[in-house]
């Protein structure tokens, strides 16, 4: 039997339609294909132009009032600029704040080995290929036409108020966007944040996450001498630095990644967010690598160290020349490190604590960098508004989310959770093997119908009048 066109089920139908029909797919490849890369100087235009002749026009065809804004940290890299669109239907209903980012990583063009390149979207089996299809252009593209569907199903209204805020920054760290906000709380003022943006657990696992762990990035730098020196002549009379960094490094993270840094170490586990991961599986989507059981702290089952402890990253380390190593002792070694780390963790003496660690396992000389920071943020899994969003896609999807504390990376939910003090709900629609951030990043169709669907479910579902704020008695 037909679900009524104006009915909850009617929404859902209309959301999937737009997948069916290749409607979602067109606008998508609208928005692939703008080379909105925020680590490019060149492509300010670029993201400009996807706020401005993009997302703004398609925003105002859905009733929204929008307009742009330029980053109050401009001229900093990737400080572009903002777009803040509102939907108010009437004073005294709820009102969502929700989130996106137009801005993508750089396309690496020439490592892609799937599709057509960064900038054309190509659908190759269950795969959607193309920059920005999970990160972010998909997952917002998909609340947006889930959106659309529920206007269509109530005749033109959804029920509650919405404000959108897109930023084109978060791939160089959302330059600006916590003195935006505070500077537009009036403006931005909600009862509760959901947004969509990172993987879920696994691919047919719709998962709920009400916060991040934070990251801080830092490097290690030791300058020996000026020039190197033949390791025949010299070697055992000079200090290598490669040799000295790779000691310094194993002094801080040891061979099983296991912190050695007392204060880099986390809090312990709290119980609710040992029950919110209890049993779930991490690993063994097609695509994913294999979970080394032996890494990392002790003690922990794989979620609890990908969600709930922190860890210590060696990204790169360089010394000498790899691409055309010559014999010989080089003057100086690099390291560059993060450590993801959740809420708890002191991360205002970071340095500090790095620097007195190294010198006193004899690394005295290495210099220590000032960490670039994003703070870790947690909402409690039991809020209301998380049972009302988990029990909106459950309704939709015919299984319960999995409920996760915080996401193991990182995304600026601390401006949401501190500067705005909302309630902060995130759905995200990709998977941990999307290929975000490398060549052949990819969306997967039947997740992205899939989403099409319980989002729906989740935009009918706040315009009942039932919403937690609702609900709440007035102060």
């Amino acid at each position: 039997m037909n679900p009524s066109p104006s009915s909850r089920d009617g929404a859902i139908a209309r959301a999937w339609q737009q997948f069916d029909s290749g409607r979602f797919t067109e606008v998508l490849a609208r928005r692939v294909a703008i080379a909105s890369c925020s680590q490019e100087a060149s492509a300010a235009p670029a993201l400009r132009a996807y706020l401005a002749d993009e997302l703004l026009p398609s925003l105002q065809a859905l009733g929204f009032e929008g307009r742009l804004f330029d980053n109050p940290a401009a001229p900093a890299p990737g400080a572009g600029p903002f777009l803040v669109a509102h939907r108010h239907e009437a004073d005294g209903l709820p009102t969502v704040l929700s989130y996106a980012h137009g801005d993508v990583i750089r396309g690496q063009d020439a490592s892609w080995t799937q599709g057509a390149g960064p900038w054309t979207l190509v659908q190759d089996g269950e795969r959607l290929y193309g920059r920005g299809t999970a990160d972010n252009k998909g997952q917002h593209s998909i609340n947006l036409a889930a959106l659309e569907a529920v206007l269509q199903a109530r005749g033109g209204r959804l029920g509650f108020n919405l404000t959108l805020l897109v930023e084109t920054g978060e791939e160089t760290g959302s330059p600006g966007l916590a003195a935006f906000c505070a500077a537009e709380r009036d403006a931005l003022k909600a009862d509760v944040f959901i947004a969509s943006d990172g993987p879920r657990v696994a691919r047919d696992r719709p998962t709920l996450f009400m916060g991040s762990r934070g990251v801080a990035n830092f490097t290690l730098t030791l300058h020996c001498r000026d020039g190197a020196h033949h390791s025949g002549n010299w070697g055992g009379l000079l200090r290598n630095p490669g040799t000295v960094m790779a000691s310094a490094i194993a002094s801080l993270v040891d061979g099983r990644g296991v912190i050695r840094v007392p204060a880099l170490r986390p809090p312990p586990i709290p119980n609710t967010v040992r029950e919110a991961l209890a049993g779930l599986r991490f690993g063994g989507d097609a695509g994913d690598p294999v979970v080394d059981a032996d890494w990392g702290e002790p003690g922990l089952t794989p979620a609890e160290r990908a969600i709930a402890w922190n860890t210590l990253e060696v990204l790169a380390f360089e010394t000498g020349n790899p691409r055309a190593p010559v014999n010989a002792i080089p003057p100086r070694a690099v390291a560059h490190l993060h450590l993801r780390f959740v809420v708890g963790t002191e991360t205002a003496t970071l340095r500090q604590a790095v620097q007195q660690h190294l010198a006193a396992h004899g690394f005295g000389d290495i210099e220590v960098s000032e960490p670039e920071l994003m703070a870790a943020t947690r909402l409690d899994p039991r809020d209301p508004w998380v049972d009302f969003v988990a029990d909106s896609v459950q309704r939709s999807t015919g299984q319960p989310p999995v409920r996760l504390p915080n996401l193991g990376g990182s995304l600026p939910n601390e401006v949401f959770a501190e500067v705005l003090g909302l309630p902060t709900v995130w759905l995200p629609h990709s998977y941990a093997a999307c290929n975000q951030h490398a060549p052949n990043e990819h969306l997967l169709a039947p997740v992205a119908r899939e989403a099409l669907g319980l989002m729906a479910g989740l935009w009918w579902d706040l315009g009942e009048g039932a919403t937690p704020a609702a609900r709440a008695p007035s102060s």
